[in-house]
């Protein structure tokens, strides 16, 4: 059993507070089928990075701007079994609305579709890839996530699944617990992740300390 005290948190959104592996399956397996891609690599290596940056990586000569617009337009169209991971509702609700955020890889369109989808409450602060110039696993997406809140960033828990977010918050300075949901275990440690939980179960809230503003956490093993 672990505690840890911070003064904010900041969430990745697919695979930590949304669960739609199956929707990004779907629709980079179909694009990557079409350009003559692998599509469980192509799955693995767009997973927790502006989508943009993955097609200019691999079409650095093509139109990879008009190539991720139609990722995007499928990925917002596509909303089959897009839904909350579990306890990420009531954890959610359980703090403050000016203490967290959501810093996502996904344009701001996409997130706000999968947001409502998922039936989970609007943040007050919303960061996403049209917000940043460099994505994760740069740390300008947790530094800015963190300012957003007014908030240090090495004062802050971040909470991800893919490896370049992980390595976005350690090099932003926060704490990072990891879930899973996505990547297996191995990579995330090797990415530098705290923290490993299943999933919310493993996780309290204990108790926000108004004169310090400290949100304490445990962490159940």
């Amino acid at each position: 059993m672990v505690e840890i005290s911070c003064d904010g948190l900041l969430f990745d959104l697919d695979g930590v507070l949304v669960d739609s592996n199956a929707a990004i399956e779907r629709v980079w397996s179909k694009w990557a089928l079409a350009h003559g891609y692998d599509p469980d690599e192509m799955v693995r290596l767009a997973h927790g990075r502006p989508s943009l940056d993955t097609v200019r990586e691999l079409m650095p000569d093509g139109d990879f701007e008009a190539e991720n617009r139609a990722i995007l337009q499928g990925e917002i169209d596509d909303t089959e079994g897009v839904v909350a991971m579990p306890g990420a509702r009531d954890l959610l609700n359980s703090l403050p609305p000016d203490r967290w955020a959501i810093v996502t890889s996904c344009s701001r369109p996409l997130a706000e579709v999968r947001l409502k989808t998922a039936g989970l409450p609007a943040p007050h602060k919303l960061q996403t890839s049209d917000d940043i110039r460099r994505g994760k696993p740069d740390p300008e997406p947790y530094l800015k996530g963190a300012a957003l809140l007014g908030i240090r960033a090495d004062k802050c828990v971040v909470f991800e699944d893919a490896p370049a977010g992980i390595r976005s918050g350690k090099a932003a300075g926060a704490t990072v617990i990891a879930l899973p949901t996505t990547s297996p275990e191995y990579e995330l440690e090797q990415a530098g992740a705290d923290w490993i939980i299943s999933g919310y179960s493993d996780l309290s809230v204990l108790f926000r300390n108004g004169s310090s503003n400290a949100i304490r956490l445990r962490i159940n093993h």
